[in-house]
């Protein structure tokens, strides 16, 4: 079973809560005949199936409480969106819409939002427990949604949110790298996909830590050089050897972004004793007990914890959203945008979608426009 349903099943009084009041809103704004373009899908399929998503029209959900209407400008598609389509399948007759990541215009907003204003220009990753991105127009927590980038475009800013919030919660909420002693090392793993490409950008510019990344191919090393990593080593080949060839023995921090089972041993390996380890993958299987020895620390990162339980600092978000949003303007991170694949419709989503499910994406995919 797919961890995301597993969290969405444990959540699920919230998840009828919100859909419940969701679907009346929008049967009000059906009965006013007011509609908008959507992409989703009825039944979890292979992306090869001819309709493993499809091009939609729904109603027009309406603000309320602390929720803002976004016109949806651009979106970019990540793993999260194929492991729910290949896990959850809707209830029968509805339609499911993915989407987390986007950028937009603020249309309408709650009798409790204070944060934003209609026609401010926005960008977010959204809630597993709420319809997604891929739609003319959205409802959103505005507390998980910050003001865009004022030298990005929307299809620039789009592939930005997920993988930022991620990147950093990774570091500074988890591992808590602030508190790095002079002279250590940060060992990313995977790290040329979405949320490699923005972490190793956020460790460069605003610690002091020394970043070696893995990959495997040529343009993915490429890439993980011109962002800043000190160091590229193959994830593939012995990588205690070749991190005592760089004259680092071990590390403090490890990050892992993919395939977690497969590197555990040799994370197990490169990490220092007392050193700290995070992970946002779902590996199968791996016995976390071998970290005892060395008392390493284990953290589990998921972006959408602080929406799906509305924790008590959700709009920490936000702030960490219009925070990377300066650093954007100041030139100290860069857009990860790699592809710009069209209009978002089915025919491009599914087509961004088999992409991810290769695994062979470098930064991010991109869709613009309706």
């Amino acid at each position: 079973m797919c961890d995301y349903q597993n969290i969405i099943e444990s959540n699920f009084d919230n998840t009828m809560f919100i859909a419940n009041n969701l679907s009346r809103r929008m049967t009000a704004y059906s009965m006013r005949g007011l509609y908008m373009k959507a992409v989703g899908y009825y039944e979890s399929k292979a992306i090869t199936e001819l309709d493993a998503l499809v091009d939609l029209e729904l109603p027009m959900p309406e603000a309320s409480g602390h929720d803002i209407l976004v016109e949806v400008k651009a979106v970019s598609v990540n793993p999260v969106d194929t492991k729910v389509r290949k896990g959850m399948s809707p209830e029968d007759g509805a339609a499911r819409v993915l989407g987390w990541d986007a950028s937009g215009v603020v249309k309408a907003v709650g009798q409790q939002a204070s944060l934003f204003k209609i026609g401010d220009r926005v960008w977010y990753a959204g809630s597993l427990v709420r319809p997604g991105s891929n739609s003319e127009y959205q409802l959103v927590d505005e507390r998980i949604v910050g003001h865009m980038p004022t030298t990005l475009g929307f299809a620039e800013a789009a592939a930005l949110p997920l993988t930022s919030l991620t990147a950093w919660e990774l570091l500074f909420d988890r591992l808590e790298v602030q508190g790095a002693l002079q002279g250590s090392s940060l060992l990313v793993i995977g790290a040329s996909g979405g949320v490699g490409s923005i972490l190793v950008q956020l460790a460069r510019q605003l610690t002091s830590l020394t970043i070696i990344a893995t990959a495997s191919r040529p343009e993915s090393i490429a890439w993980l050089q011109k962002i800043g990593a000190h160091y590229v080593i193959n994830h593939h080949q012995d990588m205690q050897a070749q991190l005592k060839a760089l004259g680092i023995p071990e590390v403090a921090y490890v990050i892992s972004l993919n395939k977690t089972d497969e590197h555990f041993a040799q994370i197990v390996e490169v990490i220092q004793p007392q050193g700290k380890f995070a992970l946002i993958d779902d590996p199968e299987l791996f016995d976390f007990r071998k970290l005892k020895r060395k008392s390493v620390s284990l953290h589990w990162e998921l972006m959408f914890t602080r929406a799906l339980f509305n924790t008590h600092d959700l709009k920490r978000q936000h702030e960490i959203l219009n925070q990377v949003a300066q650093y954007v303007d100041q030139g100290l991170i860069k857009t990860t945008i790699n592809q710009q694949l069209g209009r978002i419709n089915a025919a491009n989503l599914k087509q961004a979608h088999t992409m991810l499910e290769r695994q062979q994406v470098i930064g991010k995919i991109v869709l613009a426009g309706f």
